[in-house]
């Protein structure tokens, strides 16, 4: 099963779930216990919490996936074939870091670029920092929006 497929199926049992706790969440609220309140309310608001983030992360992975296409249709979506490879397939750290330096230099030039921050989130993925990376495809996201609205 591909990952997009994957997510779809949690966020699916996700509504499944949200669903079936709101009723129940109901039950109790309407029960007029104030224990029963109280626990009603948290099985209530912690499915819906957990919605609005798996939904955050679905739209995340949708504009990380346009992105992506679009430099595809451009033809230049960033290439890493030639970084060289440990037996896991992640790319050794010497040459990830090479990389990071050569797309943080790149961006630099042109700050206001979306797809040099796709690049550089790219080169932070690959150097093991992904709370950098999903920063910086975020900036993407939002730059690419701004050119898409002029």
């Amino acid at each position: 099963m591909n990952p997009r497929t994957s997510a779809f199926v949690v966020a699916f049992v996700l509504l499944v779930y949200l669903v079936l706790m709101g009723g129940r969440a109901v039950t109790m609220i309407t029960s007029g216990q104030p224990v029963f309140i109280a626990l009603g309310v948290a099985v209530f608001v912690l499915p819906v919490l957990g919605a609005v983030l798996v939904i955050d992360q679905l739209r995340f992975g949708v504009s990380t996936e346009r992105l992506a296409r679009r430099l595809y249709d451009e033809d230049a979506l960033p290439d890493v074939s030639h970084l060289p490879r440990r037996p896991s397939g992640r790319v050794e750290r010497e040459a990830a870091d090479a990389y990071f330096d050569e797309k943080q230099a790149e961006l630099e030039a042109a700050p206001q670029d979306w797809r040099r921050w796709f690049a550089l989130a790219q080169a932070y993925d690959l150097a093991g920092d992904r709370n950098r990376g999903r920063k910086a495809m975020r900036r993407a996201i939002e730059l690419e929006h701004t050119e898409s609205q002029q």
